[in-house]
């Protein structure tokens, strides 16, 4: 295995040790770890909380484990990639996907400080950039939300004039969920509640759709979809999580019921739920069942999540043997983790889902 799969949380090594840790089996864990930091930590430009030097402190954070040169080389990171963001705004640029979403950019290195101890600059600085992705920006003569992507979510297929990406995993529901789960902490910046507000209302109109294209943003009418998977990493239940997180935040119960009652319809639509393929947690049986529980714990009516969590947890025993990858987003470990049900770790902070 390459040393840029051993440091990646999604697939390589790093990912399979959170089973272990979970399990509190650190000794079916070192071996994993040390794998991976074998051929070095990345902190250069690909490191992310899927990748490198961050990947690596949440996993050693998961098992209670805290090494000071790691922590210093995430703050390097974190400090580079916020200058960066910063130059781009000023520049009056379009974000990239990855300068702001959980897999590879701002979001999953706040993920990762709001895990950590304690108040942090670092953290604090992104959530106000965050935050000031909702103020919207002019591109082309055009006014569009401060989080429109110009770039194309699908590899090799283009889409005219950009796109505003909706799913936990690259879109605005992963920048909406660190917000809220941070100001349910106490953890509070300027513009951070107004910012809740505009991201939540964007998911509610357009987030039935993975993304949005400008031709679609300036229709009339809200676009006409099929039926799409109601996923965690895009879909409707990493997003309807989102939009909880965000109603909790807020205290407003009526956008909480709203964000419910949206993720009840998608667990029980068979056209949606037939096109789940597999049991993974990015956009298999074991996302689906980590955000509905989560869903269902912080509802005030957690029982009529009941039955869907039941068919979520069986589909995904009956198909996690099947994953042919061994890792964490698209593999075994991570289903395994799913399947379990257990967070003592809490190794769910890696989905936004808490």
């Amino acid at each position: 295995m390459s040393e840029l799969a051993t440091q990646a949380l999604a697939e390589g090594a790093l990912g399979a040790a959170l089973l272990h840790i979970e399990h509190a089996d650190l000794a079916a864990a070192r071996p994993l770890l040390q794998e991976a930091v074998a051929g070095g930590v990345s902190t250069g430009s690909n490191a992310s909380l899927y990748h490198g030097a961050p990947a690596l402190e949440f996993v050693l954070g998961r098992a209670g484990r805290v090494d000071r040169e790691v922590q210093a080389g995430v703050d390097r990171v974190v400090a580079a990639r916020l200058a960066a963001a910063r130059r781009r705004r000023l520049a009056r640029h379009l974000p990239t996907l990855a300068e702001f979403d959980l897999i590879r950019g701002l979001t999953g290195l706040g993920a990762l400080l709001l895990t950590r101890p304690g108040p942090s600059p670092l953290l604090e600085g992104i959530l106000s950039h965050l935050a000031s992705l909702a103020c919207p920006v002019e591109a082309e003569g055009r006014m569009l939300p401060g989080w429109w992507s110009p770039e194309s979510p699908t590899h090799g297929v283009g889409i005219p004039g950009g796109h505003g990406n909706n799913g936990i995993a690259h879109g605005i529901a992963g920048p909406l969920a660190l917000l809220s789960l941070a100001a349910r902490r106490g953890i509070r910046v300027d513009g951070q509640s107004s910012a809740i507000t505009t991201f939540a209302t964007w998911l509610e109109q357009f987030g039935s759709s993975y993304w949005i294209t400008l031709d679609q943003l300036t229709a009339d009418e809200p676009p006409q979809l099929p039926p799409l998977r109601p996923s965690w990493c895009y879909g409707d239940l990493g997003i309807t999580r989102a939009l909880q997180l965000a109603a909790l935040a807020h205290g407003d119960p009526a956008r909480r019921q709203k964000a419910e009652a949206i993720a009840l319809a998608a667990l029980a639509d068979s056209d949606r739920l037939d096109r789940v393929s597999d049991a993974s947690l990015c956009h298999g049986w074991a996302g689906i069942l980590t955000a509905a529980t989560a869903l269902a714990a912080d509802s005030a009516t957690p029982d009529r999540f009941t039955v869907s969590i039941q068919h979520a947890r069986r589909r995904l025993a009956e198909g996690i043997g099947e994953l042919p990858k061994p890792g964490f987003l698209e593999g075994r470990a991570g289903a395994q983790l799913a399947l379990d049900g257990s967070n003592v770790t809490g190794w769910t902070c890696a989905l936004l889902i808490h």
